[in-house]
């Protein structure tokens, strides 16, 4: 019976470390390197900085494009930089391989194709990711406080001498999206005259918790990891709500996301694109594929309709 008693134990003690590694994982994910470069493709850029909406120091790059006056404004995914993950790496790579997802995202080709399209470009890193300033404890809220980078990224594309008369469109991914929506809800005057908004991948924290949960084989544990998320953060799964900010977009938004993810459920972007109260909006299918990472992918393999959005509504 002490054996019995000493191996049920230890299983429990193996299941809650693993369950705190997750947690601290979630809660501040090792910093992707700006791994990748612009003159990597050609490209002439600028470093540059500026303040989040609080003040937080942000790292970007700006690609000019020149006789252009329109201007798209990229951020990225939740643990990403503005290069993009090095996940072929360690110890991004044993995170994310068992999902399918060990395989490199280079975001830069996607800055190329935007500029060789007539896009000026500014291209940032999020609080706590890539070389922007550590903030608010350097966790990560998807969004709560995130909102307001992005709010900084317009307000230095409005002060900007060569852009602030631009015309402006946003391309913001998974973490960005929502982080985008949230903005929309608690500034929404920020976004009076923005053109149009690409989002792929948007998702509610919630259910990647889910989903990562049950490949650790602790899908029972969701409250107890929610619990964690609050001590670590102060930001439980509570106040992160996408679909719910997804009511104060007000802009042509188009979604696009990977069917079979085996990471979150389509249900939940759908969700999202329905709350979305705006008439031009559009929502595309990626088929063949359970990896999240293939949606990162897809504007380098098939970026016709999104350029098409953007040159719909930013000519």
């Amino acid at each position: 019976m002490a054996d019995v008693l000493d191996k049920t134990e230890s299983t429990q003690e193996q299941a809650d470390e693993a369950l705190a590694r997750f947690a601290d994982g979630f809660s501040s994910p090792p910093r992707s390197p700006v791994f990748h470069s612009p003159s990597e493709h050609g490209l002439e850029y600028e470093d540059v900085t500026f303040l989040a909406h609080d003040g937080v120091p942000l790292e970007a790059w700006f690609i000019p494009a020149p006789g252009s006056s329109k201007l798209i404004i990229a951020n990225h995914p939740l643990g990403f930089s503005r290069s993009g993950i090095p996940t072929h790496l360690q110890p991004w790579h044993a995170a994310w391989a068992p999902s399918g997802n060990g395989f490199e995202v280079d975001l830069v080709p996607d800055y190329k194709i935007l500029h060789d399209a007539g896009y000026n470009v500014l291209a940032y890193d999020l609080r706590n990711h890539g070389l922007s300033s550590a903030a608010n404890g350097g966790v990560v809220t998807h969004g709560f406080t995130e909102s307001r980078d992005v709010v900084g990224s317009l307000e230095y594309a409005r002060t900007r001498t060569d852009t602030h008369d631009m015309a402006i469109g946003l391309f913001s991914r998974c973490m960005g999206a929502v982080s985008t929506f949230a903005a929309m809800t608690r500034s929404p005057r920020a976004f009076d005259g923005i053109r149009c908004l690409v989002s792929p991948q948007p998702v509610t924290p919630r259910y990647i918790a889910e989903r990562r949960l049950a490949v650790l084989g602790l899908g029972d544990r969701l409250d107890d990891f929610n619990t964690l998320l609050r001590l670590r953060t102060s930001v439980g799964l509570e106040q992160r709500i996408p679909q719910e900010w997804a009511k104060n977009v007000q802009v042509p938004t188009f979604l696009y996301q990977v069917r079979g993810d085996i990471l979150t459920d389509p249900s939940d972007v759908q969700t999202m694109f329905d709350n979305i109260p705006v008439a031009d909006k559009k929502l595309q299918w990626i088929e063949g594929t359970t990896a999240r990472w293939d949606g990162y992918l897809e504007f380098q393999r098939r970026s016709q309709p999104m350029l098409d959005w953007f040159a719909q509504y930013m000519s």
